[in-house]
């Protein structure tokens, strides 16, 4: 009985890390694809031998950033990380205050405006994109970046469901306390709510900077000239013989968001399973 025990065991540990391994290389091997293509020296997908280039240079590397009489990179880039930092700034403000007024505040209408949320949050962005337009046409916010950082942050108060239930383990006592004691709304939201909420608010942070970061449609939708590209939007001008200079731009788009969640991993993961939980 310990024998087949210990091969039942064996084989279940098998077919699991097996199974891991398969998925495993599914996500693996196109990031990996992805990066070998960036060193491609001719720089077209059609030299490719099979999955990989025949040959290899740091060449698309330097034509990234140096060759922008066509395609300015660096320019999108910075537009990119502008629209990024700034509806990140904004959406995380608005997010937080609302996700505070809905749990701690008891006011007409509350359970109304939560499910009409909810049911709008299950319709998909592009059904609005355009009422989007003809708003910004009207604003004469059209090929305006700052156009984008409006749109995106005034957006991001319709995801605060995960940031109320962090808001909802909060004790109450913790604020009917602060209310006897004299303190305004405004002193116990800035003294005692945001000090233990900085989990929360990191995840809020990374979560809204990801959105702007690597959006397509709606600055597709909204900028017209290639000074005002985002990364998302310029690499797809790229023609077909430019594929290495996509696939470089592609890995310097993962590169800010795979070391922001390195670095903010313990508050992004803390803050998301908060605010997963009620008491």
């Amino acid at each position: 009985m310990k024998r087949s025990k210990t091969v039942g065991k064996v084989l279940d540990y098998g077919f699991t890390y097996g199974i891991l391994l398969i998925v495993s290389f599914l996500f693996v091997f196109p990031c990996l694809w992805l990066i070998l293509a960036s060193f491609s020296k001719s720089g077209s997908i059609y030299s490719f031998n099979g999955f990989f280039p025949t040959e290899y240079s740091l060449d698309t590397f330097v034509k990234l950033f140096t060759d922008t009489q066509m395609y300015d990179f660096p320019k999108w880039f910075l537009n990119s990380l502008v629209v990024g930092i700034f509806s990140s700034l904004f959406g995380t403000i608005l997010v937080i205050l609302t996700a505070y007024v809905i749990s701690f505040f008891q006011f007409k209408s509350r359970k109304a405006m939560m499910k009409l949320t909810l049911v709008l949050g299950m319709f998909p962005s592009f059904m609005g994109m355009s009422a989007v337009y003809i708003l910004m046409t009207q604003f004469q916010m059209i090929n305006s970046i700052w156009g984008l950082v409006l749109i995106y942050a005034a957006g991001a108060p319709m995801g605060y469901l995960v940031q109320k239930g962090f808001f909802d383990t909060i004790p109450f006592s913790i604020y009917e306390a602060a209310r006897i004691d004299g303190a305004s709304n405004a002193h116990i939201f800035r003294t005692l709510i945001l000090p233990i909420s900085k989990p929360m608010i990191v995840y809020t942070a990374l979560t809204s900077f990801t959105w702007p970061w690597s959006d397509f449609i709606l600055p597709k939708l909204l900028l017209k000239e290639k000074s005002n590209y985002t990364v998302a939007v310029g690499l797809m001008t790229l023609g077909e013989t430019e594929f290495a200079r996509f696939a470089a731009g592609s890995i310097f788009i993962a590169v800010p968001i795979v070391i922001f969640y390195f670095i903010l991993q313990k508050n992004l993961v803390s803050g998301l399973t908060s605010g997963a939980s009620k008491e």
